[in-house]
């Protein structure tokens, strides 16, 4: 896309490294994105990190509205005059820190955006657990983010668990780097996540329960589980595991299982 470095030398942009600000130049990866988000006319769509606008534009044309959070007060200004351009009037701006932000104002919406790479876990958190949660994620992570997030037994981690504790994720496609600019060091993945019915147990004892059992390695999960738990509580057997499983083996059902055994 020849628009962007046209735009960038129009406005004399330069994409700032500390803000993560990569822009995507490939239109096969962005109709992937376009088309995975499955966007109908009633849809109300929040864009993190619009940039230029390249994939404001197209999500402009097939929802109903998009609201945009942009940090970088120059592109914001930048963004309104391509919109204007393009004579596109369903389109917010907001200027400010989108964790700083609560989507309490977004109705029924969709997330869709090719966010800073840095901002990835802390972004999909606050949405997995705020009350109103969006309806679908389509997002641009990296390569190895996407494939933690998605591992299965026995390559699970905390970050697996956070996330399909909440939802169920999917890579979409993974991205080579050319396809942004400029060029990040590593290539990325587009990835789905739909937030999901989530059991009635305290998240807070959940989580600090599965960070124990990440706690070394190296371990087995009973001898992690010792510091936070008195030893005769830990008995595996008991709920169908192997007394030697290390915590990477083990699904959600099975740390669930765990939780109502141990909490009970």
């Amino acid at each position: 896309m020849t628009k962007i470095q046209d735009t960038l030398k129009q406005y004399n942009i330069h994409p700032k490294k500390y803000m993560g600000q990569n822009f995507l130049i490939d239109e096969n990866v962005l109709n992937k994105i376009i088309g995975a988000a499955n966007l109908s006319p009633e849809d109300t769509v929040l864009e993190i990190g619009p940039g230029l606008g390249i994939l404001t534009i197209e999500l402009a044309k097939r929802a109903k509205k998009v609201i945009t959070i942009e940090k970088d007060k120059n592109l914001c200004e930048v963004l309104q005059k391509t919109l204007d351009e393009e004579n596109i009037k369903n389109v917010k701006i907001i200027n400010g820190d989108i964790l700083k932000i609560k989507p309490v104002g977004f109705p029924n919406y969709k997330i869709v955006a090719n966010i800073p790479y840095y901002l990835t876990s802390p972004i999909i958190r606050k949405f997995l657990e705020a009350g109103n949660k969006p309806a679908m994620m389509i997002l641009m992570v990296q390569k190895e983010v996407a494939q933690r997030i998605t591992a299965k037994p026995p390559h699970m981690n905390i970050l697996s668990i956070a996330v399909q504790f909440y939802a169920e994720p999917e890579i979409i496609d993974y991205v080579p780097k050319s396809s942004f600019s400029p060029m990040p060091k590593v290539d990325s993945a587009i990835m789905k996540i739909i937030p999901k019915q989530i059991p009635e147990i305290n998240t807070e004892k959940f989580f600090t329960l599965v960070k124990k059992g990440f706690s070394a390695k190296r371990k087995m999960l009973k001898n992690n589980l010792s510091i936070l738990l008195k030893a005769n509580q830990i008995n595996l057997e008991k709920i169908g595991l192997n007394p030697k499983v290390r915590a990477e083996n083990l699904s959600i059902d099975d740390w669930i299982k765990i939780y109502h055994d141990f909490y009970s």
